[in-house]
């Protein structure tokens, strides 16, 4: 039997680990400036990554798009990357793109149908990760940074978890029949 590395790193799993990095790569650059924190569809797509491929292969992807950020890929709000950009006021929610896909992930392993609630934790979790990094990065006090980074973010937010959980539990539902009638043949 082969231990759980050897059937993670499976040609099928690359390729949708890549796949979604690459999905992340193309939504997430696409943003409004609303203030000092745009407003992005990279958290859409990272519902979409745990959503549809889990916890492991979901941070995998979240990871990939991370690194491909950091070495200067235009893939960060505004068509943006590098280093820096890690380190900028934004950075601590691109690092909370973990915890949000591992999160929601872990919610759609156990029960699809639980998969918002995943998220919206992980959501709250990228929040705390990205507020706390703001608030160190610019001296900000809590409430200032709360009402410029939190607030103006929760309608868009919870519209996209609608948009995604009404997305990915049909279509996941599918792509696990597909997956298995290929496994069987």
């Amino acid at each position: 039997m082969k231990n759980s590395t050897e059937r993670f790193f499976t040609v099928r799993n690359m390729v949708f680990i890549a796949l979604f990095a690459a999905i992340i790569c193309i939504i997430a650059p696409f943003s409004i400036n609303v203030g000092v924190i745009p407003i992005s569809l990279g958290t859409l797509a990272i519902y979409f990554a745990g959503g549809f491929l889990g916890s492991k292969k979901g941070v995998a992807a979240v990871c990939v798009y991370i690194l491909l950020g950091a070495v200067g890929l235009p893939v960060f709000t505004g068509f943006s990357g590098g280093f820096a950009k890690l380190l900028g006021v934004t950075g601590g929610y691109i690092i909370g793109f973990i915890p949000l896909v591992l999160l929601t992930g872990i919610f759609a392993e156990r029960n699809k149908k639980l998969m918002p609630v995943g998220m919206v934790l992980g959501t709250l979790v990228c929040y705390v990760f990205g507020t706390s990094w703001f608030m160190i990065s610019t001296g900000s006090e809590l409430v200032p940074a709360l009402m410029s980074c939190v607030v103006p973010f929760l309608i868009g937010d919870a519209i996209k978890i609608a948009a995604a959980t009404a997305v990915c539990i049909p279509l996941k539902s599918r792509l696990d029949k597909i997956i298995a009638k290929g496994n069987n043949q």
